[in-house]
Parts: C-alpha cells; sequence; structure tokens
C-alpha cells in the first residue's frame, strides 16, 4: 500500500509546536508519514535536539530531509556539516525511520564513511524492535526537466547497498512523462519512489499505488505544498480515492487546455464511487495543437498497465477526438459524426474505441426546458449561437435537429460559414417522427441585436476561469434583453460567469453552464460505467 506523506518545513526551534499540530491535522487527513524538512533547523545550534523532539511527538512516522542547496533545499551548512548531522540523526535515540539524502552526496567517500555506520541497530534500540535502524531514502531531482542520465541515476540508486528507498523526481514536460515514471516503479527491486512535479505531474502522485509506488507527497493545506503541482492530502484522500486505487484500477480523465477548472474529476469520481466501480478520474492537461492530442492520447491508451479506460474531452480538443478515433479504426455515433466533434471517449476491452457527444442531447434539454417556460419549442424558434468550436457545432447541430433556426456568431467568420455548410441541410427525424431539414446559417456581429432571437447560447471560453478572458461578455452592450429571452452559458467554471450575472440584471430567463455539464456528465458515465 502506497503512503500519503505531508512534507512540513521547520525554520526554526519556536515552530515546533506548530509543525506538531499540522502533522497531527495531516494524519487526520490521511496523512501515514510526515517528511520533516529541516534545511534552515540545521542551522541551529540545538539542530539535533530540535529535530529529535520532531520526530519522538510525531504522531506518525518520521522523514527527516535537510535538502542540498543543489538539488532544491536552503540548508546554509557545509556540506560536510549536513551530512554529518544527518549521521547523527540516524544514530540518536530518537532517530526517524527514514531520512532523504541525496545520491549526488551518498557518492562521496565522507558519505560512505559516515552512513556505512549506520547499517547496524541505531541506539536504543532493542530486539524485535519493528524498525531497528533508520533507512536510507536515496534521492534525485530536476526542477527543469527529465535528467538526460534518468535511467542510469535509477540503476546507480537501485543497486546502491546504502539505499534502503530509490527516490527520483523530475519537472514533467507533458503528461507522457508520467508513463516513464511508472516504467520506473514496475521494474524496481527495491522500495521505489517515482513522482513528477509541475502541472502535467499530478497523474504519477494519483497513481502512486495502482503502480507499487512506496509513497506520494501531499500538502496538509492548500498553498503549503514544497514541490510545484503537489495535491493536497485532503484531494488525494477525497476527490481521487487515493486508498482506493490498486493494479486493477481503471483510468479516465478529462482532456483539455486549460483543465484546471474542470469539475469532472469530482463529477465522475463521486460516480464511481456511488457504483462501487474501480476507477479513477483524473484531469489531464494537453497542449491545443492535434500533433498533442493525438501523441498524449496515444501513448494513454497504448500503455501496457495505465487501463486507461476513456476521457472526458473538452476545449480545444473534440474536433480533435474525431480525428484521432477515425484514425484509430474506432466507431463514431452517427451524432458526433454528423457535427464533426465529440466530447466523450469510451475504450473498451481490446482496446476498442468509441467516440459520442452528450453535449448535443444535453444542451437540447436544459435549453428546450427553458424555451418552454415561455411557450416556446425548439421549432419555432430562432437562436444565436455564439462559437464555431466544439460546443458550438455540437449545441448548433442539436437545436436544428429540433427544427430550430441555429445562427452563427464567429469572430472568424469564415469558421462560422464552415460550421454553418456543413451542418445545414440534413435531414434528421426527430423522436416525434416528424422529418426536420437542418437550417444552419452564420451571422455577422452587428446583427447579433436585431431583436429577433429567442435565445442566445454563449459556446465560447469568454468568461471562464482560467480562460482567455474570465472577465468579459460575448454579448455586445448594444443586444436587446427581457424576460422573454433566454441566455444560456455553456461556461460553467464561475457559475456566475460575467453573462449570467449581465443577463440576470437585465431580466433575461438565464440558464447556467451548471446545468448542461451536470446534464452532459451524468450522459458520459452511463458510457463509462458500462464502457458498452
Amino acid at each position: 500500500m502506497s503512503l500519503i506523506c505531508c512534507p512540513i518545513a521547520v525554520e526554526d526551534p519556536a515552530e515546533i509546536p506548530l509543525a506538531l499540530d499540522r502533522a497531527a491535522r495531516a494524519r487526520v487527513l490521511g496523512a501515514r508519514m510526515i517528511e520533516w524538512r529541516c534545511d534552515g533547523l540545521a542551522s541551529h545550534d540545538n539542530a539535533l535536539a530540535a529535530i529529535a523532539r520532531l520526530v519522538r511527538e510525531c504522531p506518525l512516522a518520521s522523514l527527516v530531509t535537510i535538502r542540498s542547496n543543489e538539488e532544491g533545499g536552503t540548508c546554509a551548512l557545509a556540506e560536510h556539516q549536513r551530512l554529518a548531522l544527518l549521521g547523527r540523526i540516524m544514530r540518536s535515540a530518537d532517530a526517524p525511520r527514514l531520512v532523504d539524502i541525496e545520491h549526488a552526496s551518498l557518492s562521496s567517500d565522507l558519505a560512505r564513511t559516515l552512513f556505512l555506520s549506520t547499517m547496524t541497530p541505531r541506539e536504543g534500540a532493542v530486539e524485535n524492535d519493528d524498525a531497528p535502524m533508520t533507512r536510507i531514502v536515496g534521492s534525485t531531482h530536476d526542477f527543469l526537466s527529465r535528467p538526460v542520465d534518468l535511467m542510469r541515476r535509477v540503476a546507480a540508486m537501485q543497486e546502491d547497498p546504502l539505499i534502503s528507498v530509490v527516490k527520483v523526481v523530475w519537472m514533467a514536460r507533458s503528461v507522457r512523462d508520467n508513463l516513464e515514471a511508472f516504467d520506473i516503479l514496475a521494474a524496481r527491486a527495491k522500495p521505489t519512489i517515482a513522482l513528477l512535479m509541475g502541472e502535467y505531474g499530478l497523474m504519477s502522485r494519483v497513481l502512486a499505488p495502482k503502480f507499487g509506488g512506496f509513497l506520494t507527497f501531499a500538502s496538509d493545506a492548500e498553498g503549503t505544498g514544497t514541490a510545484p503541482g503537489q495535491p493536497t492530502a485532503r484531494e488525494l484522500r477525497d476527490l481521487y480515492r487515493f486508498n482506493d486505487v490498486a493494479p486493477a484500477t481503471r483510468v479516465f480523465g478529462v482532456i483539455g487546455w486549460p483543465i484546471a477548472h474542470s469539475r469532472s474529476p469530482a463529477f465522475h469520481n463521486a460516480r464511481f464511487a456511488q457504483a462501487q466501480y474501480d476507477g479513477v478520474f483524473l484531469p489531464i492537461l494537453v497542449p491545443p495543437e492535434w500533433e498533442h492530442f493525438k501523441a498524449t492520447l496515444g501513448a494513454l491508451i497504448d500503455h501496457d498497465r495505465l487501463d486507461f479506460a476513456g476521457a472526458s474531452v473538452t476545449i480545444p480538443h473534440k474536433e480533435h477526438l474525431i480525428r484521432f478515433v477515425q484514425e484509430r479504426g474506432g466507431t463514431i455515433d452517427d451524432g458526433a459524426l454528423w457535427i464533426g466533434a465529440a466530447n466523450t471517449l469510451v475504450v473498451a476491452a481490446g482496446g476498442k474505441l468509441r467516440a459520442s457527444n452528450t453535449d448535443m442531447p444535453a444542451a437540447v434539454e436544459v435549453l428546450t426546458a427553458a424555451l418552454a417556460t415561455r411557450g416556446h419549442a425548439p421549432a419555432a424558434t430562432r437562436i444565436a449561437v455564439i462559437g464555431a468550436g466544439g460546443v458550438a457545432r455540437a449545441v448548433a447541430g442539436g437545436l436544428a435537429a429540433q427544427g430550430a433556426i441555429v445562427v452563427v456568431f464567429n469572430r472568424n467568420h469564415e469558421r462560422a460559414e464552415q460550421l454553418a455548410a456543413s451542418l445545414s441541410g440534413r435531414e434528421v427525424q426527430r423522436a416525434d417522427g416528424c422529418v426536420v431539414t437542418t437550417r444552419v446559417v452564420a451571422g455577422r456581429s452587428e446583427s447579433l441585436g436585431c431583436g429577433c432571437f429567442h435565445a442566445f447560447v454563449n459556446c465560447t471560453p469568454i468568461g471562464m476561469q482560467g480562460g482567455p478572458d474570465p472577465t468579459g461578455s460575448p454579448l455586445p452592450d448594444d443586444v436587446h434583453l427581457d424576460d422573454s429571452v433566454v441566455v444560456m452559458d455553456t461556461v460553467y467554471t464561475p457559475r456566475e460567469t460575467p453573462l449570467v450575472r449581465e443577463a440576470r440584471a437585465r431580466g433575461a430567463i438565464v440558464v447556467d453552464g451548471e446545468a448542461m455539464f451536470e446534464r452532459q456528465a451524468q450522459l458520459q458515465s452511463e458510457l463509462f460505467l458500462t464502457r458498452w
């Protein structure tokens, strides 16, 4: 079982009571080990006694680290002083379970002399002691990128008799780096920690139990992590159900750029828990270009041990998903194929792929309900769709298939014309048996204020937290809004976007992005859980 270890930095002996309180809270949050980061504390005259108190009074097993400057630490001691202090810590009666020492430092003659003597029972150990001596975590870090000699470092640490636990950490360049970390864990000859830093590295931290990682690091509170991209212990325990992740756990994710705002991990992980389904759902950040999407998704699906089983796909990759599944010879649902965009990927047994679009039925359902409050059905309405990406294609196509006249507006008018041409003129049979010929046209921005629309639907990221224009609104000020008009925003983070706030203040009927998100996610969940 992989451990959750919370790092707590202690700079001064006066901070020890507060640090011990934090350790107690970390235990409640699910931590099973505390890493005492003693870079600053090491310079005090009574450092040995202070560190011994931390270890002695800690409610959990302790890992002590005094990090060198060369590998991201702030220890002011000379190297021989730092190593000597670590040796005294390991030999003391209140020695920790583990100490972290950089592999580069362990290669020195001084280190070999100091630490070979620690490979005997420590002072005060008794017969049958569960941990009669402190073990060394041999570590290597790269805060910039993947080390060019990564595998040589790993092999050397695996073979070093001084090292009981191998730890390798580097700054991820892409999501694909996680797969190499998993391969390192799978090939381990002794307990191993392989973690990635940065916005691409979350997968390595959450999936440590799946691949037998010795531990993963998590902060005890938001903003207190000691490495970029470190999640909180609460997130690991409650959001990602870390303690339930096992070798057979299937992996799902939401793929997009940006992705930090997404509520999909919270929604789908909760659904997996309710269904007692052995799966975990992660945010997967992929740059907007087709080449990044193809390479990343292909690597995830093809990895022998990852068990990648499906994905929600969001801005800007919904059209990429159609192309990807086509190239791989998979199945694309009729609706997704027609509109040229998909938001759901299911990977069935044997690697067979299926792409679907749950945005389209979800948008139709929630907007139809809003229009009905004013006595309208989609077939009798004129609807403005703002945007020309994957969401806009789903909304425009779904509403046109119900008989609405859809006018698409986009800053790039040529894209709006292309979308309209691809969706207009198709004969579709509705659920009531009526055959409808779709009508989608491209509009000029100056006609948005014509007063002829029953509804406006924002399908751009304008107003999205973390997006390109979080404070903006896609509707010009001259667009008339009152209680006869429906305004729908597909952005759901924040729930009250500038558009939603403005439309509500002007008396319009408002459908926020939460409604569409919830419905499309419910439909996705059914596909994930059945995997067709």
